[in-house]
């Protein structure tokens, strides 16, 4: 690796030069259905309401092969698997009209699913990617009330989308979100983690010895962290510097640079995953187009 100053320039670019899977019994082949009465209600509040998420008359998208409830609920933007699972062992979702609690039951084509009494319908996949502005939160629950970051989003589309991994409000940058449940876990495990560059400011210069401590190894107190990539920004008298990171643990840059002496005062997420924020204004977001969504689902 070349690790002469004038790799990367502020918008990024490099420069020239220098759900554990548990075993069913009994027959699959029809809903297991729970006496008359049986069906509860509780924990229903924090999922979609379908009274407004639904148009009636919408048909029920096909799809081509059997596929597990809880995955059905998921990608229909309704919750993740996990909660999908406690909604239908509170006997809430029902399929062709019998109520199923029978964790890992599958879904066919043709089916028809229901919950709280309202047919689900699977959702278009949708990516959306956001450049972040500072003082919003990406949490999509937030017990202080902040500024949230989907508010900027929620006009994109009429399906609701999540955010791809977290970033904290003082961090401005790309985040992506989708309801593609399915890349979403993909992309959360070690073998596919997104790769981000971070456009860092500090309060004082960075060593050079410092920074091959950043391409070696930082200790933290949850392990040791090593970056990717550590170049200074071309032009920035060794106060700014580039680094490249797949690691999905909490505030690492920022962890690092403090372990190190120093202050972030700028935190910048430049590219996630291969997308740039390219012709993209802060608070701004767009839509991906298939060649990106076809170049995330290859990765």
């Amino acid at each position: 690796m070349n690790r002469g100053r004038g790799k990367f320039n502020a918008d990024g670019q490099k420069k020239r030069g220098g759900d554990s899977k548990r075993k069913s019994s009994g027959d699959r082949s029809k809903p297991k259905s729970a006496k008359p009465g049986s069906s509860k209600s509780r924990g229903k509040g924090k999922y979609v309401d379908f009274k407004e998420k639904q148009r009636k008359g919408d048909t029920l998208p096909s799809f081509g092969e059997n596929v597990r409830l809880n995955k059905f609920l998921s990608n229909a933007g309704i919750a993740s698997r996990r909660e999908a699972d406690v909604l239908i062992s509170t006997g809430v979702v029902t399929v062709n009209g019998e109520i199923v609690t029978e964790m890992g039951y599958k879904v066919k084509p043709g089916d028809e699913v229901k919950y709280d009494g309202h047919t689900i319908k699977t959702a278009t996949k949708r990516y959306v990617l956001l450049n972040k502005p500072k003082g919003y939160v990406t949490s999509m629950n937030d017990p202080f009330g902040r500024k949230n970051a989907y508010g900027l989003i929620q006009k994109a589309c009429k399906e609701a989308v999540f955010p791809m991994g977290k970033m904290d409000k003082d961090t401005t940058g790309l985040v992506l979100y989708t309801n593609d449940s399915d890349l979403d876990k993909k992309m959360s495990h070690p073998k596919h983690k997104p790769v981000r560059l971070y456009h860092v400011e500090l309060n004082k210069k960075v060593q050079p010895e410092d920074m091959e401590k950043l391409r070696s190894g930082v200790l933290l107190e949850d392990g040791t962290i090593q970056f990717e990539k550590a170049e200074y920004v071309n032009g920035s008298e060794m106060y700014e510097i580039g680094i490249e990171v797949s690691s999905t643990k909490s505030q690492v840059v920022r962890r690092a640079m403090e372990a190190l002496g120093y202050v972030v005062t700028k935190l910048d997420r430049v590219t996630f995953a291969g997308l740039t924020k390219k012709d993209l204004p802060r608070g701004h977001y767009r839509l991906l187009n298939e060649k990106e969504v076809a170049f995330l689902k290859m990765k």
